[in-house]
């Protein structure tokens, strides 16, 4: 056995100088002794960093560099159906251009160092273990399109850094809305209304909804409600970036 494992050992070596890991997102040479699903230190270095002023809740971020537990007016109008929204970061820079990528490039390897991030953010938020993972679905029509889900993909990654299962089917898209880009808040939230079913009940279930980009909340506040009104407990949310 030891043996194999050095040969294997040497193997790798000889792959890594014949054809060196490369960073995911720029192309460039990764460090010795990094993982090809990784970011290079400079990308990783670019990533914005979470707001230190943010609404507890939704994470929107406030004009102030003073950290803050105060609610922001929109959930002090309204409490969301979710518990809190863990994000990476502002959907800016580095992580803008990589969530780009992912979703409308087909750059699907990065699922594997953004979903890596996204665990970390949910680990570093503490709170309570999620019973399951569930991505916001697609309609089948825009799946077909894209032929992926994003949100799919990054869940199979967090539920992987986490060791929590995913709910792939659990939650549906029942209704094909039009595309959120461009709308204000209230058209967004008419735009989603009912357009998302559960397919059983959740038994008092603990959830975390992972998605890729929050905005003004409209999406995950409608999957949220129809994930408490089947039964779970509480809903949580994971976002890469929040606008």
């Amino acid at each position: 056995m030891d043996l194999w494992r050095r040969i294997g050992c040497d193997l790798r070596h000889c792959f890594e100088l014949l054809l060196p890991p490369a960073c995911l997102l720029c192309g460039g040479r990764l460090p010795t002794g990094a993982s090809a699903s990784e970011f290079c230190p400079t990308c990783r270095a670019g990533l914005p960093q979470p707001a230190p002023a943010r609404c507890p809740i939704c994470a929107v971020a406030y004009r102030t560099s003073t950290p803050s537990l105060h609610h922001c007016e929109s959930c002090l109008r309204q409490q969301p159906p979710f518990a809190r929204v863990h994000a990476v970061g502002p959907y800016a820079g580095t992580l803008r251009e990589a969530v780009q990528s992912f979703k409308y490039r087909g750059q699907l390897p990065l699922a594997r160092p953004l979903g890596a991030l996204l665990g970390e953010a949910v680990l570093t938020g503490s709170g309570p273990r999620p019973d399951l993972l569930v991505p916001v679905p697609l309609h089948k029509s825009r799946l077909r399109e894209r032929g992926y889900n994003q949100a799919l993909q990054l869940a199979r990654e967090v539920g992987r850094h986490l060791d929590v299962p995913v709910a792939a089917g659990l939650l549906r898209r029942v209704r094909d809305t039009a595309a959120q880009q461009g709308l204000d808040a209230a058209a967004r939230k008419g735009n989603l209304r009912d357009a998302f079913a559960v397919t059983g009940p959740l038994d008092a279930r603990q959830l975390l909804l992972v998605d890729d980009v929050m905005t003004t909340g409209a999406t995950a506040r409608e999957c949220a409600l129809a994930l408490r009104r089947a039964g779970a407990t509480a809903v949580e949310v994971a976002v890469l970036g929040r606008a």
